[in-house]
């Protein structure tokens, strides 16, 4: 039977495809990591408050970055080249979604609208995130290879999506409202089609590494569709509520370290 679990096993069990997993998810963390620091480093004078969690949190996405690449080090595999049309984060940036890494490499501040629009971009995209590796953690977290990377990036994330929620909301009490719905769903309608494009092409890169027949390749492209479907009608509006999260201040202090693989 076809499902999440026994997909991603097939991909964990052959060194070229997790090697391509690894590389892409380390990829996307490293930059989300830049991305994050210029950010802190930009912040407006108004919001210097703010910077030590926007530090945390780029801090976390590096940590990611590492445990990717650790857990192929750990497998004697070297990173490999990610296609273009399966770089989530370049792809997002391209299509004008969050703040442009243009603007990220100029040493001018940042404005307050633009920490509107971070925060935004990052609550739709940590959504995104918080659920990928909450469907890992179900099937894999005892995983003697995997499970611990598993449960320490799905707890961080869980914790990036909680901050977003506390800071817009913040933002939104101080008559930014308007403004961070209008962007949350003009990010979520952009991202669930970037990431149905990324899946496809992801998946097309794992068929030809693995040997999916056609057929098996056809389902998981019509599920990929599917979803995206889901979404579009009215999925996305997951991603643009804001409620008060149970966890507070949950980047309020250092990044937790990585853990040790042998």
């Amino acid at each position: 039977m076809l499902s999440a679990k026994s997909l991603f096993q097939e991909i964990l069990a052959n060194d070229e495809s997790f090697a391509l997993f690894c590389s892409i998810a380390a990829s996307g963390e490293s930059q989300g990591g830049w991305e994050n620091a210029r950010i802190a480093a930009l912040v407006p004078e108004s919001e210097r408050e703010l910077a030590p969690k926007i530090t945390r949190h780029g801090a976390d996405e590096d940590k990611h970055g590492r445990i990717f690449n650790a857990l192929m080090k750990k497998r004697g595999l070297d990173p490999v080249p990610v296609p273009p049309e399966t770089d989530y984060t370049m792809l997002l940036e391209k299509n004008g979604i969050g703040l442009a890494h243009e603007q990220l490499g100029r040493d001018e501040r940042l404005a307050v609208q633009d920490i509107v629009t971070y925060l935004s971009h990052s609550r739709v995209t940590e959504q995104r995130a918080s659920e990928q590796m909450d469907l890992l953690r179900k099937h894999f977290a005892d995983d003697p290879d995997i499970g611990r990377a598993v449960k320490q990036i799905s707890g961080d994330e869980d914790n990036h999506l909680a901050y977003c929620h506390e800071e817009l909301l913040r933002f939104a009490y101080a008559g930014h409202g308007r403004a961070i719905q209008r962007t949350l769903r003009e990010c979520a309608l952009a991202e669930i089609r970037i990431y149905r494009d990324v899946s496809l092409a992801v998946m097309a890169n794992m068929g030809r590494i693995l040997g999916w027949s056609k057929a098996k390749s056809a389902v998981l492209a019509a599920g990929i569709h599917a979803m995206y479907a889901y979404e579009r009608l009215g999925g996305w509006r997951r991603m643009v509520s804001l409620e008060m999260p149970e966890r507070r201040d949950a980047l309020g202090g250092p990044a937790s370290a990585a853990p040790e693989f042998a």
